[in-house]
């Protein structure tokens, strides 16, 4: 087992940086012999090494990528940060389809166990959701869930629980217009998801998100398997709940006679997420998810990509594995809408990465981009998505969404994941039912340290016990077992019921 103070000081990522990546603290006059420099300061595990003198205004590579440009000269060994480097928008060659590979032969067919729905789509989960219309029914849904916890379920072997699904919003907003189209999109995703076996839709009443409404402009429809209640036409909260209980019993009797079985793993829909990240996210972690999202997509399966102010700088990267132009297109144009909308809003792309990325090591947007846009492996770009719209292609798609986690994996699982992975460096707490969620740490310190709530140890790349694709093999491994029903340690930690964030698009009134 190899171990992080026998590694090297730092790590070359590629022979043309003009960085090098501290693998633990160097103290100030640590000789570093490979690169024939010595640190003339402290540089913090993670953090960046100039490799050589960088004069002002020079690109900083890293990745064989520009991650910024030197605000002052930087001699070699000198730490690289907030303090010296500083980003601008430079040119970038999308190269529309250059990188496209072959599509590959399938191998031999590997199996999950999971749930077949009625209308044929598949699940990682077995659950019942009671879904909120707006803030106001968000009390009587929790409550109506909370009358199934533990030995309440316990004549229904085969559910895994009872869900509220509630959030802040659904009031005090336009009842036509793009903010009020895009939550309902998420919602609707919510019920039509299959890890629900059944929804109960509850409202209060009067909101401008009527379920109705909601139901038309969807195109759903009440069955045994979407019940809707609100609260003023059924006599008020206490009605509400007991009706809704009586309703959600129903609905488990149904859904106990769903059994798992064998299917393809070309049915799982992998969200690829990643929350506060550091210096090393781009080196184990993601890399590792992507090695496992190629094996995915060889078995005929999906990984989504999201997070659009998080791929910005190294969307090229994408552009060029896209498999037409008007896929690449797409892209760009959801790049220049983000450009557009933060720039209205008086903000600016580079506003992202967070105080906790920037302590890991990640200085610009560019640098944390790189990084994160590994999670996608190698596979072609198969579709462009907007945010919480069903995903129909099978690969890599990508889905335009924030930076926030939560919000980013609301509109993942809205479109259609069934399983989350999510790579973490400072150690971010999540889960996202009904879909489970995977955590994948990038360093050992924090597995060990937060080794209750994280899956796999990515640190081991670091530590030079594993390669980045024996751990990509573990991850595409663990994704199966997930899928077939063990629990991730967010479900273990009863994370996912709070974590529900559509993104509010316009004014709260």
């Amino acid at each position: 087992m190899g171990r992080l103070d026998q590694a090297p000081a730092v790590i070359r990522l590629n022979q043309n940086d003009d960085v090098l990546i501290a693998t633990r603290d160097i103290k100030p006059g640590t000789a570093i012999a490979a690169e024939n420099i010595a640190a003339s300061e402290a540089i913090p595990a993670g953090h960046k090494m100039a490799a050589h003198a960088i004069s002002a205004g020079d690109a900083i590579r890293r990745y064989d990528q520009i991650i910024g440009f030197a605000s002052c000269d930087i001699a070699a060994g000198q730490h690289i940060h907030l303090h010296n480097m500083t980003m601008h928008n430079f040119a970038r060659d999308y190269a529309f389809c250059a990188d496209v590979k072959p599509v590959r032969k399938p191998p031999a067919a590997l199996t999950f166990n999971g749930f077949v729905r009625p209308d044929g789509r598949v699940a990682t989960r077995n659950y019942i959701g009671v879904v909120s219309s707006v803030n106001c029914s968000a009390r009587v849904c929790r409550q109506i869930a909370d009358a199934f916890r533990d030995e309440a379920l316990g004549a229904f072997p085969n559910v895994d629980g009872v869900v509220p699904i509630t959030h802040k919003t659904g009031c005090g907003m336009a009842s036509k217009g793009e903010g009020i189209d895009l939550l309902r999109r998420v919602i609707a995703g919510y019920i039509r998801h299959p890890n629900f076996a059944g929804v109960l839709f509850v409202g209060l009443g009067c909101e401008s998100n009527q379920i109705s409404s909601l139901l038309a402009a969807e195109h759903l429809a009440e069955s045994n398997r979407l019940r809707t209640l609100t609260i003023q036409d059924t006599g008020g909260s206490r009605k509400t709940i007991e009706r809704g209980i009586e309703i959600v019993r129903e609905m488990l009797a149904v859904a106990n006679r769903d059994e798992r079985q064998p299917l393809p793993i070309s049915h799982i829909t992998v969200g690829l997420q990643c929350g506060g990240s550091d210096g090393y996210s781009g080196i184990t972690a993601n890399p590792a998810l992507g090695a496992a999202m190629d094996l995915l997509v060889e078995h005929g399966g999906t990984a989504i990509l999201s997070e659009t102010p998080e791929i910005y700088g190294a969307e090229h990267l994408l552009t060029r594995r896209a498999i037409s132009r008007a896929v690449g297109e797409k892209l760009v144009d959801r790049i220049h809408w983000w450009e557009k909308y933060t720039e209205r809003l008086g903000g600016e792309m580079n506003n992202n990465p967070s105080p906790g990325n920037k302590a890991g090591g990640l200085t610009t947007i560019l640098e944390k981009s790189l990084g994160a846009v590994a999670k996608a492996g190698t596979s072609n770009l198969s579709d462009v998505v907007e945010y919480a719209q069903t995903v129909t292609a099978h690969g890599l798609v990508f889905m335009d969404t924030p930076g926030y986690d939560p919000v980013s994996a609301t509109g993942q699982v809205a479109g259609g994941a069934n399983v989350i992975c999510f790579t973490t460096g400072r150690g971010s707490v999540y889960g996202c039912k009904p879909s489970p969620s995977l955590k994948l740490a990038t360093n050992s310190t924090m597995y060990r340290r937060m080794s209750e709530d994280m899956d796999i140890n990515c640190g081991e790349i670091l530590d030079g016990a594993n390669t980045v694709q024996q751990v990509g093999e573990q991850i595409f491994r663990r994704i199966i077992e997930v899928a077939s029903g063990d629990r991730t340690k967010s479900e273990l930690q009863g994370f996912g019921e709070d974590e529900f964030a559509p993104w509010i698009l316009g004014p709260t009134m």
